[in-house]
């Protein structure tokens, strides 16, 4: 099943998570090598793909776990959660309807 991961930076996140990105991007290919990631992101903090000093508010994957405790768990050893960047993650089941 599906499962949403959304993460919520605390204030002025940018310088953190540049400094683990690397690690944080990794765990993701992972999961798309896995074939198990359906999407991943950051949100920016202005209406701008490349927000610059700006930085981002936060970040979605939406990835196949086994369970909610899997996703969970999965969730929780973030680099991004070590390293202070996120202030809240939440993770629900979600169901892929469209596209098809």
């Amino acid at each position: 099943m599906f499962y949403l991961i959304y993460s919520e930076d605390v204030e002025n996140s940018l310088a953190l998570r540049i400094s683990v990105r690397e690690n944080h991007l990794a765990r993701l290919r992972v999961l798309q090598d896995q074939g198990k990631l359906l999407v991943a992101g950051p949100c920016p903090a202005i209406d701008s793909e490349n927000p610059g000093d700006a930085g981002f508010t936060g970040s979605l994957i939406i990835a196949q776990f086994d369970s909610l405790i899997d996703a969970q768990q999965w969730a929780d050893q973030d680099p991004y959660i070590a390293a202070g960047v996120y202030k809240k993650v939440t993770v629900k089941p979600y169901k892929k309807v469209l596209p098809a």
